[in-house]
């Protein structure tokens, strides 16, 4: 009989639970997506770059993919003239997750930002509410064990993805994020945001996007010393200029964000001060890439030690660690 593998709630009540990181600047990045729209359409026109990513993050550790349906709305999807496939695209995308998750990792939905709330417009209120439905009915149709909404920096609109998810039935992960203010565009603190949202029904709170480690896990205090419910925290792997935490307000954005990002060691000591801060989900956003995660995984002890044979022979030296003897020994010797 195939064992039932744990939900959500049950891992982070066990302990942390450690996610993935970004898809869309990434694929960006190898040419499958373009820049500007960052629509999903790559789920559709080559998946198994989608598939591929994936793979890369699960064998780096993470215990969670997420479905590559971020801006997988019917609105956004109008830009790009693929309105008429948004169930297929929204569908397609939670099956690859799931054939890489397997029978260990959880599959999350994921809904993101509209572009068409207005905080002033209650028409715009139902008109988000529609966008959401239509990607819930395809990703929950497809069997996601959960619901991510993410990146919204309107506490408003993040509460009706909070009313719409819930009504799924599927726990439901919410991240707000912020810009180059510590408040929202309504005036809402990051405490505030998560004591409505923690009141809304919300199962998981946090940040997500726009703001790296250094400017995340404050505001993520904030949260923590707010609310009891578990906590999530999903920063970008870029660094900022003083005084502009939104990597996305930077000269170098999009294109030439190569030279500001993190480094392993970085996202690595991430992971331990939002441990240590009593955060339970723990992943990342844009720019994060597997070897990030890979070595997020390694300080939360999620993998185990490399292992694997490595058979030196110092007479023919194979890499400058062997021909220059750095830290090696051989039979009590240190190699000069």
């Amino acid at each position: 009989m195939q064992k039932k593998k744990k939900g959500l709630m049950e891992r982070l009540a066990g302990g942390i639970v450690l996610g993935d990181g970004g898809y869309l600047l990434e694929l960006e990045k190898r040419g499958w997506v373009r820049a500007g729209p960052f629509t999903p359409e790559v789920v559709l026109e080559h998946p198994e770059a989608v598939r591929e990513l994936h793979l890369e993050f699960r064998r780096a550790g993470a215990e969670v993919l997420q479905a590559l349906t971020f801006y997988a709305s019917r609105e956004k999807l109008a830009t790009v003239g693929l309105d008429g496939r948004l169930d297929e695209l929204n569908r397609e995308a939670v099956r690859i997750a799931r054939e890489v998750a397997g029978e260990d990792a959880l599959v999350a939905g994921n809904l993101a930002l509209t572009w068409l709330y207005d905080m002033n417009d209650p028409k715009s209120h139902d008109a988000v509410r529609a966008q959401f439905d239509e990607q819930l009915a395809g990703q929950v149709g497809e069997g996601v064990d959960f619901m991510i909404g993410e990146t919204f920096s309107f506490l408003g609109e993040a509460l009706l993805a909070t009313e719409r998810a819930k009504k799924s039935g599927l726990p439901a992960m919410i991240t707000m994020c912020f810009e180059n203010q510590d408040v929202t565009p309504e005036g809402y603190t990051a405490a505030d945001c998560a004591r409505r949202l923690v009141d809304a029904g919300v199962d998981v709170v946090g940040i997500n996007c726009l703001r790296n480690p250094e400017h995340t896990l404050p505001l993520m205090r904030q949260m923590r010393d707010a609310v009891s419910a578990p906590l999530a925290c999903q920063p970008v792997g870029y660094r900022t200029a003083p005084g502009k935490p939104d990597f996305t307000s930077q000269p170098e954005f999009p294109t030439q964000l190569d030279p500001l990002q993190l480094s392993r060691g970085e996202m690595a000591q991430f992971a331990a001060d939002a441990r240590d801060m009593g955060i339970r989900y723990i992943g990342g956003c844009c720019g994060v890439v597997a070897t990030h995660v890979r070595e997020m995984a390694r300080v939360l002890d999620k993998l185990p030690p490399d292992n694997r044979i490595w058979r030196v022979n110092y007479d023919r030296p194979t890499s400058a660690t062997e021909y220059y003897g750095h830290r090696i020994e051989e039979k009590g010797k240190t190699r000069a």
